[in-house]
């Protein structure tokens, strides 16, 4: 029975080659990242702006959304938000405030009770205050970057300390570039999201890791192999297992993009684009910068004695 091979086994791509293509790609989309926060900013969530948040239900039939939403933002609140879930009776209603109801967060859920009126239950509700608003986003930021650089030192533990920092920036790249989606496109920045580039990370490092370890192997298998030879031999023969594990994590968040709701929907795209940029960052950026690093990168130029010839490829 033969087997369907999407990427073939034994490619010979000179990944080397390519690093500088490589590294235009990784600078083009890191300044695109930068001027997108810096000109745009996130699109903050309730989570980080403070608001309210009130789920109910509609105990005498379906509700309008469009009337509902018309009549609650005709009462200045701020921005109001709300989806149906569960079904078309169960609505949830974000509340981000204004600069006149910051701060009023029980008088907001008072006043949006009282204009649902008696024909709505509420089952629950949310506030969050301007200050733990600000707190929850600083520890988000402090949570990714914690986790790029406890990353970092278990793959410089694991291998080398040069191959740490090429963890670092890999990953650290790949982290920040899906932060700046968010900017580009005003998706809810939210703690979903923070949980999104906090899954990503790990599942970044997941693939360098690999292609490290083999690259690993091979530096004792091939004494006298140059390393830009070594890192396209390994890259090349770990390539199938990269490509085919991201296509399968893509082909698992693709439902959720389409039917895991609003609720899911900042967080499965963020995951379905870093999966591109992580498995991208993983085959041309984060081998490649090894070949910069103090004594991995001198194997580059230390040439076989005389009468030894390098050992043959696979």
């Amino acid at each position: 029975m033969r087997h369907l091979h999407l990427v073939p086994n034994n490619t010979k791509i000179d990944f080397v080659g390519w690093r500088w293509l490589g590294f235009a790609v990784t600078g083009i989309t890191l300044v695109i990242t930068v001027l997108a926060i810096w000109l745009q900013g996130f699109n903050l969530g309730i989570d980080f702006t403070g608001g309210v948040t009130i789920e109910a239900h509609k105990t005498d039939g379906d509700v309008e959304v469009g009337a509902l939403r018309e009549q609650l933002g005709a009462m200045d609140f701020g921005e109001v938000v709300i989806q149906t879930f569960g079904g078309p009776s169960d609505i949830s209603i974000r509340v981000k405030p204004s600069d006149a109801t910051a701060g009023q967060e029980q008088q907001v859920i008072k006043q949006v009770t009282d204009a649902l009126g008696p024909s709505y239950k509420i089952n629950k509700t949310d506030s969050v205050g301007p200050k733990i608003s600000e707190e929850l986003f600083n520890n988000g930021v402090i949570a990714c970057l914690l986790s790029v650089l406890m990353i970092a030192l278990y793959v410089a533990f694991r291998f080398e300390w040069q191959f740490g920092v090429a963890a670092f920036i890999a990953t650290f790249h790949d982290v920040v570039v899906t932060a700046g989606f968010f900017a580009v496109t005003q998706l809810d920045f939210n703690l979903n999201a923070v949980a999104a580039l906090l899954t990503l990370a790990g599942y970044s490092v997941n693939d360098t890791v690999i292609i490290f370890d083999r690259i690993r192997e091979n530096r004792r298998k091939y004494k006298r192999m140059p390393l830009a030879e070594l890192i396209n031999l390994s890259t090349n023969q770990t390539l199938a297992r990269t490509v085919m594990t991201s296509i399968c994590v893509a082909v698992s968040v693709i439902p959720l993009v389409l039917y895991g709701g609003e609720a899911l929907y900042g967080f499965s795209v963020a995951i379905l684009f870093g999966v591109v940029i992580g498995t991208y960052s993983s085959i041309y950026v984060a081998s490649a910068l090894l070949l910069f690093m103090p004594d991995i990168g001198a194997m580059e130029k230390a040439a076989p004695p005389a009468g030894e010839g390098r050992a043959a490829r696979p």
